[in-house]
């Protein structure tokens, strides 16, 4: 059943995907409410899964790389349903929806992804809370990442006078810029909270590899948030730097050892 809310999950971000595509070449994006419900399907079957993930391996369902994705993908919704609401950035949905769905087709190539899943006696409290703040955290910098991806493509439609259907359906570039800081924030404030968390756990030499990984996320993300808000860099290259600190973020996940929680 788990692996047929994953399947039916995927399809939904599938067909919110085409839609972006369809609007993109068609030069009528707009924020659709269709998109919204099948996102919201979506996530609840995400929701279902990790479930029953959870109660198939005893624990937070983060204990391999297909996990850990799927968990991320998870993340990553939620927080556009809270953001897209606060900030009015409905098409952010249009962006996210691609992202996501690229997340879950590698998770399902993963050879994990074909096993059944193993019980594992829960590690407690702090180091579950630990990894699971921390992939919510990770969830948020995707979402600026997104954001940040958006303020270009916007910014781009400014400088060369492209007053196109696409650049109407975009959100202000000024809104785009304090829903990425804001976002992004929200991320280090949960990084922050998720690496006390690892410190609490205890047994700090069984964890290291995840709390390591962390904490140099955690600074990069310090080092942009303390840039953008002292102004040293502009709005345009904090986006550059979003999309590219997420870069290195998804290329840590390998070295994430929650499957040793």
């Amino acid at each position: 059943m788990e692996r047929l809310f994953l399947i039916a999950a995927t399809v939904c971000f599938l067909a919110t995907f085409a839609y972006t595509m369809f609007a993109l070449g068609a030069r009528v994006a707009r924020p659709s409410r269709w998109n919204f419900v099948v996102m919201l399907v979506g996530f609840a079957l995400l929701t279902g899964f990790l479930q029953l993930r959870g109660k198939a391996v005893g624990r937070c369902p983060v204990t391999n790389l297909f996990e850990v994705l799927v968990f991320l993908s998870w993340a990553v919704v939620l927080l556009y349903f809270v953001v897209g609401g606060t900030y009015r950035l409905s098409l952010l949905g249009a962006f996210t929806a691609p992202f996501v769905f690229l997340l879950l087709v590698v998770a399902q190539l993963l050879p994990a992804a074909s096993h059944a899943p193993v019980y594992k006696k829960s590690a407690g409290m702090w180091p579950e809370l630990h990894a699971a703040l921390s992939l919510i955290a990770f969830g948020a910098f995707a979402l600026s990442c997104v954001a940040g991806v958006m303020f270009l493509v916007q910014e781009r439609h400014l400088k060369r006078h492209n007053l196109d259907s696409v650049f109407h359906a975009l959100p202000p570039i000024h809104d785009l810029d304090a829903a990425m800081q804001r976002v992004m924030s929200a991320g280090f404030t949960l990084l922050t909270v998720g690496l006390l968390a690892g410190f609490l756990a205890g047994n700090m030499k069984a964890h290291l590899a995840a709390i390591w990984t962390a904490g140099v996320v955690w600074l990069i993300y310090a080092v942009l948030l303390i840039l953008r808000r002292t102004h040293r860099f502009p709005a345009r290259r904090i986006a550059w730097m979003s999309v590219g600190a997420f870069t290195i973020v998804l290329g840590t996940l390998w070295g994430l050892s929650f499957m040793h929680l």
